[in-house]
């Protein structure tokens, strides 16, 4: 979950409503920013893992399956039936986890680490493009 949330932390600073360096952000913008990036994270967790936890709940329902026909029985379909109400928790789940996370660093007046520098091959196909 560390690499969905500050991937998408970066993200979501860089692209959707942030129109600033983090470093320009009060403790409220950042903390919003957190918070937007943790239910992001939170949500491709819930992707991800929720065919996989449709399959062990259908194997503890009938002990003695196996994999293969849990899934064959469950189908595509069943797989994914639930996603909804999982990506509601699961996604505030993760955002608050953050945003306690990142309170707490606030609070204590923790150091940020600096935000990640664009790798310098990049730098220069980016330069010769335009």
């Amino acid at each position: 979950s560390l690499a969905g949330f500050d991937g998408r932390k970066q993200w979501y600073q860089r692209r959707v409503r942030v129109p600033k360096p983090r470093s320009d952000c009060n403790k409220s913008e950042q903390l919003m920013v957190t918070f937007v990036a943790g239910y992001i994270a939170g949500v491709f967790c819930a992707i991800v893992s929720h065919p996989a936890d449709s399959i062990v709940s259908k194997l503890n329902a009938n002990p003695g399956g196996g994999v293969v026909s849990a899934a064959k029985e469950l189908g595509l379909a069943g797989m994914w039936k639930g996603l909804g109400p999982r990506i509601i928790m699961i996604g505030t789940l993760t955002a608050l986890q953050w945003f306690i996370y990142d309170s707490v660093k606030v609070a204590f007046r923790l150091p940020r680490p600096p935000p990640p520098e664009m790798p310098e091959s990049l730098k220069r196909k980016l330069a010769a493009a335009q």
